[in-house]
């Protein structure tokens, strides 16, 4: 069973989520397909950009707790969005989620559009990790008291206040405008302009991936990021909830 639904219209490949039982979650499965799924995109001349979206109530629920992907494989699918030579725009539905490396995702995409209703939350602080793989694509993107307030606290927070931070680029009664322009849009020119808009995040990859994930596999190898992730399981607070 595919995890990655992919759909074809008029040069917009269309990239959709499908795993709704686990609400998306980033296992090493669904990293692999999409992974997969960008590489065909970006070596076919009849795409002319990728929508990024989902199925379900939940765009990314972040990893996958119970079949995470390897922290490499992460960066990898994060650095392939980034430097893919097509633009690629996330879609989030109305009143869905997205949580955790989900919203790497979208710190990853060139825009990203999002429905009435959505929410967002950085929530690995309430685990006993940090946002540190993901901190490749938001740190680059988000307001900086924006970005301490919510890897501090994992505040939900929704779609207005993800425009004014810089995590989401307009409303979702935008996206058809979006796609009829990169339509009318050359190939050279896209592929290029994106260059331009990328290359200080490309530099981050460069620079500190190494070093997030080292740090990101000490955090979830600890005692306190295990008694976090079972008590997230077990649908119970942790042991230091005051």
């Amino acid at each position: 069973m595919t995890l990655v639904v992919v759909t074809e219209e008029r040069g917009i490949t269309t990239l959709a989520l499908d795993s709704p039982a686990t609400r998306n979650a980033l296992s090493a499965t669904l990293v692999a397909e999409l992974a997969d799924a960008l590489t065909v995109c970006g070596k076919d001349p009849a795409v002319r950009a990728v929508v990024l979206t989902h199925t379900g109530s939940t765009f990314s629920a972040g990893a996958d707790l119970k079949a995470p992907p390897s922290p490499y494989a992460f960066v990898d699918l994060l650095r392939q969005v980034v430097a893919l030579p097509k633009p690629v725009v996330a879609h989030v539905t109305g009143g869905s989620r997205t949580r955790a490396g989900g919203l790497g995702l979208l710190g990853a995409a060139d825009i990203v559009v999002a429905g009435e209703g959505a929410d967002f939350a950085l929530t690995e602080v309430r685990i006993g990790v940090a946002p540190a793989v993901v901190s490749l694509t938001l740190l680059p993107k988000l307001e900086p008291r924006a970005a301490a307030r919510h890897y501090l606290t994992g505040e939900r927070f929704g779609v207005p206040e993800a425009i004014a931070m810089g995590l989401v680029t307009d409303r979702e009664d935008a996206l058809p405008g979006i796609l009829d322009a990169l339509r009318s849009a050359a190939p050279q020119g896209l592929r290029e302009a994106k260059r331009l808009v990328t290359a200080r995040v490309l530099e981050t990859f460069e620079r500190d991936a190494e070093d997030l994930v080292q740090r990101s596999a000490t955090l979830f190898a600890s005692a306190e990021a295990r008694e976090g992730m079972t008590a997230f399981l077990e649908r119970r607070d942790p042991a230091w909830r005051l």
